[in-house]
């Protein structure tokens, strides 16, 4: 079958069946410069480059789920005096994104940085480098349930190490939940490190993790992706930036 225009139809896993939004269209956003994508990955560039420099001394583990092509975080290391010291993963459904984000990290010669094409959802995908100390959570929570997002910031402080940091976004349109998103990352230990508005209507959140990691559970789904044709208003909008 023919995708629909403007979509994709996935064809096995989870989502088998399911129409969802084209997220390799969907990046073209971010080379206009005056556009709420844009603005929201240099909010994003920055915040990863602040993380970086205060980060302690020896290797650093990185992970981003639901990564795309990797513009917020392949940029960053590529030109970042700790760039060696990385070992990251980036979890990534779309093969197309995944070529787009292998491609890069060849171009930089990260040879720290693997892409992997696969469901991003799933905890056995970051096994092997949990606690990280940066973990990237962006264009996620714009577009599962509630109770997805409230379990992921749970499953985060198995993700993360004491003292690392947490990355994610969220549109505040209604029902607007960054407040609520933020107190459940305090429940699970996190502290602010700042929660900002780089352009109307998108959000930009960091927290850092203060209490002991607690053990990442095995073979479970985080979250699922609700496809487009089946999104309920109320809980994401399909205009906004996931």
């Amino acid at each position: 079958m023919a995708p629909v225009r403007g979509t994709d139809l996935v064809s096995g896993g989870p989502y088998a069946g399911r129409v969802t939004k084209d997220w390799y269209a969907w990046h073209a956003d971010y080379d206009q410069p005056d556009s709420a994508l844009s603005r929201r990955l240099a909010e994003l560039r920055g915040r990863i480059r602040d993380a970086l420099d205060v980060a302690p001394a020896g290797p650093l583990r990185v992970i981003s789920l639901c990564a795309g092509q990797g513009r917020d975080l392949i940029p960053v290391l590529a030109a970042h005096p700790r760039r060696d010291d990385v070992i990251a993963r980036l979890v990534e459904l779309d093969q197309r994104n995944v070529a787009v984000a292998r491609a890069a990290v060849a171009e930089a010669g990260l040879t720290g940085v693997e892409v992997v094409a696969g469901d991003a959802a799933l905890t056995d995908r970051y096994a092997d480098l949990v606690p990280a100390d940066l973990v990237l959570v962006c264009g996620v929570f714009g577009n599962i349930v509630d109770a997805d997002i409230r379990a992921t910031v749970r499953h985060c402080a198995a993700l993360c190490a004491t003292g690392g940091t947490v990355f994610w976004t969220r549109h505040r349109r209604e029902p607007d939940l960054v407040r609520t998103i933020c107190d459940w990352f305090a429940e699970a230990g996190f502290t602010p490190v700042a929660v900002s508005r780089p352009a109307d209507g998108v959000w930009v959140g960091v927290h850092r993790f203060t209490g002991t990691p607690r053990s990442l559970a095995a073979g479970v789904r985080m979250f699922e992706f609700v496809g487009h044709d089946r999104r309920e208003p109320s809980l994401a909008d399909p205009r906004e930036p996931r």
